[in-house]
């Protein structure tokens, strides 16, 4: 990590102190020890008649140094630091430029006066963390933009344009010069001559507390947006402290609510994931892109060249015939059009990612791009015979990249002649929103290629995570161990209404059923039949394919699991269905029971965790984060819990290993094996995590 510093810069009278931090700026011990250091002296310096506070690099401050997190807090805290600040007996002016946010914020907040450069966003993005401003932002930002405003962007998460922000007085003068320097000594000088001090903490809130009404809506959305976390109430506590109660109540308040929520398991999960999301450790150099090929002009295929086009790629949509080339086209236009009626992206951004699309029907056009993503039929025989054509057509160096969601990476690569060149980039459904890759690394693929998977992924708004090979490779080996429990408990006795409704109460965006029926029940019984190694189990997945062998498709023909009156995407409970599972399930003398929804629970959810550590063991999985990372964005899994292996650390290996032996004594080894790496962590007292930061100090280990 590099070195804090604060520069101090004099001019005249006039003292500047520039935080320099990279990349952000952000507010570690040794940059408030150094700060309030500087500040004490510029403000014993009776030579010094006014303070600037900037940030070196692109950012002024972008918040707190967010590992710190994990430890108890170290003083100086934030807290004392900006009160200092505030008590400054001469002018301290912050300049804001690019990232303002958090404890930035909260530091802008505390000087004087407020000059920001064009293109400064602000805000508080504590909740996205479950956490909330805890050095005065909830007292200081009230007393300056009033009660609802405050709540407004503190419950949103979400950062303000300057203009915004000037307009509701956040800023207070806005440059209007390309030296920023220069027009920030001229004020400051101006305001060092007036005197004028203006203190947040010694104002009263504007207005009042807004009604009671408005609170409970603003809170609403804030628990829809930022489930399970505790900070939304804190928030409008601390707020409504602001207006009621001295500073000095409020700031102790905030405080408080804030150390409780930086311990509670959602803020520590959330910050899991801050960091899991951001874990690319690669040094390789990657391949220039600018030309992509996405050979499939299906709802998958349409997805991608969307999401590549939208993000500036010059895109040619490949399909069998003129036909097919022109229905994906319509996907196209109608899914950007789509995006702008819901407000997701302007008219012109739409126009713009169409305009970077064209459509062909013969992959000789590949022979110019830099990256081709098949996205055909999930049969392995289909796409070998792709690969080979692409391995003879592309030029040499171009990136070949199969969107398979669960087929061997190797097999497709050999199939080309230059495995080199070839990695899987298995974008989720659909494509142009979901936010995860997996990027699926064969024997033979390059480091280069695997770069530049990334960087591709990182330029469409993704998450990349590279994977190893194998069946369903992380995501999807780990959902079949977790369906698996839910295919057994529908045979023997729960409902599809019942498991769902127990596994969305626990917090996943939808219950296995009905992402069924949403994916399509056909792809995974296709899925099923061309496995070289199928379970020697008639129970395996039969509900999923007696129902697809019944016309129940899912959504898309209006019946699967649940039923879709009406063209409707809410699954209805369907008594047929039932009776089905019901038969099925005496044909295959399966005894039926009464099951508790905590047995769902625990047998979805071990499942779930044990395979998850066999793909660690393997080296399937490069870390516990990535699994969780793939978990929460690519499946559902609750954020607020941190991932599947996050969670087993809650409740402790030794529960999740407890759990895979009291169902292999019931239902036998078959499915209930545990991992010898939940085992081997149970004996040695570790956790995921603290395994994963074993191997991370052994040199040598990626």
């Amino acid at each position: 990590m590099s070195e804090a510093k604060i520069h101090m810069q004099r001019c005249g009278d006039m003292v500047r102190l520039s935080i320099e931090h990279p990349p952000v700026n952000a507010l570690s011990i040794a940059v408030r020890r150094a700060l309030l250091e500087a500040v004490l002296s510029a403000d014993r310096d009776p030579a010094v008649r006014a303070i600037v506070i900037d940030g070196a690099g692109e950012h002024f401050v972008a918040g707190a140094e967010i590992r710190e997190f994990d430890a108890e807090p170290r003083e100086p805290l934030l807290n004392d630091v900006l009160l200092r600040i505030e008590a400054c007996t001469k002018p301290v002016i912050a300049v804001l430029h690019g990232s303002t946010l958090g404890g930035g914020l909260e530091l802008a907040l505390a000087c004087h006066y407020r000059l920001a450069a064009p293109g400064t966003s602000l805000g508080f993005p504590e909740i996205r963390l479950g956490l909330l401003p805890g050095a005065g932002g909830t007292e200081r930002l009230p007393r300056l933009i009033g009660a609802a405003e405050a709540i407004k962007i503190m419950l949103s998460g979400e950062p303000i344009s300057l203009a915004r922000a000037a307009e509701l007085g956040i800023v207070d003068r806005v440059a209007g010069s390309a030296d920023l320097a220069a027009e920030s000594w001229s004020w400051a000088a101006a305001l060092a001559r007036s005197g004028q001090l203006r203190r947040l903490r010694e104002q009263s809130v504007p207005g009042g507390l807004p009604e009671a009404s408005f609170i409970a809506g603003e809170r609403a959305v804030a628990l829809r947006r930022h489930p399970g976390v505790q900070s939304s109430d804190a928030i409008i506590e601390c707020v409504t402290a602001a207006v009621g109660a001295t500073f000095e109540t409020g700031l102790a308040l905030a405080r408080s609510r804030f150390e409780q929520c930086r311990r509670s398991t959602p803020s520590r999960a959330l910050r899991h994931l801050f960091f899991a999301e951001r874990g690319d450790r690669s040094t390789a150099a990657a391949r220039g892109v600018d030309r992509v090929g996405v050979l499939g002009a299906g709802t998958m295929g349409a997805g991608i060249a969307i999401s590549l086009a939208s993000a500036g790629y010059a895109v040619i949509l490949v399909d069998a015939d003129a036909q097919a080339v022109a229905a994906g086209l319509d996907r196209v236009r109608t899914t950007l059009d789509a995006g702008v009626a819901k407000g997701r992206m302007s008219r012109a951004a739409a126009d713009a990612a169409l305009e970077c699309v064209q459509g062909r029907d013969s992959i000789d056009c590949f022979r110019d791009v830099d990256l081709v993503i098949e996205a055909v039929y999930e049969s392995l025989a289909v796409k070998q015979q792709v690969f080979a054509s692409l391995g003879a057509i592309c030029r040499p160096g171009a990136v070949l990249a199969s969107n398979t969601s669960t087929l061997d990476i190797d097999a497709i690569a050999a199939a080309s002649r230059r495995a080199q060149d070839v990695v899987g980039m298995h974008f989720f459904s659909p494509a142009n929103i979901m936010r995860l890759v997996e990027i699926v690394r064969g024997r033979r693929t390059s480091a280069e290629v695997i770069a530049t998977a990334r960087k591709v992924s990182r330029r469409l708004g993704k998450l990349g995570v590279v994977v190893g090979n194998c069946f369903g490779f992380v995501g999807n080996r780990m959902l079949y161990a977790y369906g698996r429990e839910n295919q057994l408990l529908l045979l023997e006795g729960a409902t599809p209404a019942q498991i769902d409704a127990a596994l969305e109460a626990f917090g996943m965006a939808m219950g296995p059923n009905a992402v069924g029926d949403l994916a399509g029940l056909d792809v995974g019984y296709r899925v099923r039949r061309e496995r070289k190694d199928p379970a020697d189990d008639p129970r395996f997945y039969r509900i999923a394919d007696l129902l697809v062998e019944q016309g129940r498709l899912g959504q898309k023909s209006g019946r699967g699991a649940f039923s879709y009156p009406d063209g409707s995407r809410r699954p209805v409970r369907d008594t047929e269905v039932e009776a089905l599972i019901e038969s099925e399930a005496r044909r295959l003398q399966v005894e039926r029971r009464v099951i508790a929804d905590a047995e769902i629970l625990d047998r979805c959810l071990s499942a779930l965790i044990n395979e998850g550590a066999l793909t660690l063991s393997e080296g399937v999985a490069a870390s516990p984060a990535d699994i969780d990372a793939i978990w929460c964005n690519g499946y559902g899994f609750p954020r607020y819990r941190g991932g599947p292996m996050f969670y087993a650390d809650t409740i402790g290996p030794a529960a999740v290993l407890a759990n895979v032996r009291r169902f292999a004594a019931v239902h036998g080894p078959r499915y209930w094996t545990p991992a010898p790496l939940l085992v081997e962590l149970v004996e040695r007292g570790d956790s995921f995590a603290q395994w994963q930061q074993r191997r991370a100090s052994i040199p040598g280990d990626p």
